[in-house]
């Protein structure tokens, strides 16, 4: 039987922890080939709509996951089919909003975990929404943060987020009037915007600062400026296939010259070290997020067992009814 998973009850399963160990065990698997990640495709739908699509497999665990989603007049509607391997069997159909949240911080979690600076202690966050809370809860868990700056471009959700986000991490976040003010100062700066124009600019940036790009998806989109992307001495993506077709930080800076992305790496390739990431205390290092189908994966697989284990759910019989 299918277990259908909804968005209240990932909330009760999945917290930032376990999507942080997941998506860093992934990676590791994903550096030696026992994960495998076919990139997102998309199609365009009527009125500037989309649906999207990637998908992973975990050959070493014996999982399949797709992810697919609809953008349709501002909304996003997600969702996780999770398939067993040996038996071809669905197992989940998994709402992924929340779930997707998590797994995006996660992901900037362990890019910081291997490319900040240890003495890293101020963050700054452009952006307000439900991505903007899981990147500084992501940053928080693997830096000891002594304070947050938040900007956005809307004052009562960077008020309200800057309230929530220092009750919960129990530091100071607090809000900033422009994003050049945010990030000024800043060890780690994380972009979680839909800007089609830079938010984040090379000028701003302190000397060996860490920038987190998870917002920009399109190839003509871009968080970061010429500059920004220019002033990084290593830069890190989560897929070289996809980050050529969507990436547009680094699509527009590179300007189509091919000899800039054979510096680029990999963060499966950084954790599991095989390639070196940050080599000292004085390199901007930048790492553009896209979102890749092994974390969803790695994700819907522990929160499909402790839905099981907590009784979670609720069954649908799709196949199992059906006559022999």
């Amino acid at each position: 039987m299918t277990l259908h998973i909804n968005e209240a009850e990932v909330r009760q399963v999945l917290d930032m922890p376990l999507a942080l160990r997941a998506v860093e065990d992934v990676l590791r698997k994903q550096a030696t080939e026992e994960v495998v990640v076919h990139p997102r495709r998309r199609f365009e739908l009527a009125h500037g709509g989309f649906f999207h699509y990637m998908a992973a497999a975990d050959y070493s665990a014996g999982f399949v996951a797709m992810k697919q989603y609809t953008y349709v007049r501002g909304r996003l509607q997600f969702l996780v089919p999770l398939y067993e391997m040996a038996t071809g069997g669905l197992l989940a159909v998994i709402e992924a909003d929340y779930m997707g949240q998590l797994r995006t911080g996660a992901a900037s979690g362990v890019a910081t975990k291997y490319l900040a600076r240890e003495s890293s202690c101020i963050a700054a966050i452009i952006g307000t929404g439900g991505q903007a809370r899981t990147q500084l809860e992501a940053v928080a868990a693997v830096r000891k943060l002594e304070s947050a700056r938040v900007c956005g471009r809307d004052a009562a959700r960077r008020e309200k987020l800057c309230q929530e986000m220092s009750a919960k991490l129990g530091i100071p976040v607090t809000p900033s009037g422009s994003s050049s003010e945010a990030v000024r100062g800043a060890d780690i700066v994380c972009t979680a915007t839909t800007s089609s124009q830079p938010v984040v600019f090379g000028a701003d940036l302190t000397p060996a600062a860490h920038i987190n790009a998870i917002g920009a998806n399109h190839s003509h989109k871009r968080e970061l400026d010429d500059e920004a992307v220019a002033s990084a001495d290593v830069i890190v993506v989560d897929s070289v296939e996809q980050s050529r077709q969507e990436a547009g930080d680094l699509i527009i800076a590179f300007k189509g010259d091919e000899i800039c992305w054979t510096g680029v790496k990999k963060l499966c390739d950084v954790v599991a070290g095989k390639v070196s990431g940050r080599t000292s205390n004085t390199e901007v290092t930048l790492f553009k997020s896209n979102g890749i189908a092994s974390w969803d994966l790695a994700v819907a697989m522990r929160v499909y067992a402790v839905a099981r284990e907590k009784k979670l759910g609720r069954e649908l019989p799709f196949w199992s009814d059906s006559p022999g």
